[in-house]
């Protein structure tokens, strides 16, 4: 890829990498609170989140792959 082009690759994938992150806290504040609440059973807000997060963590895979094909 161009110069220009691996920036804005790098910057899309530090991006991602801080949302997964940012999605990660939230999934573990669900938990947390869920915890507090005295549930038994995973919240489904934390599943749901930690769903978005692979799906973002599988996006990281695929752009990190394609940035190194190239």
């Amino acid at each position: 890829m161009p110069a220009s082009q691996d920036e804005s690759m790098s910057d899309i994938l530090s991006r991602l990498e801080s949302i997964s992150e940012e999605i990660a806290d939230k999934a573990l504040d669900a938990l947390k609170s869920a915890h507090r609440d005295g549930a038994v059973k995973r919240p489904e807000t934390e599943r749901q989140l930690t769903m978005a997060r692979r799906a973002i963590e599988k996006a990281i895979g695929v752009l990190t792959r394609l940035d190194l094909g190239n």
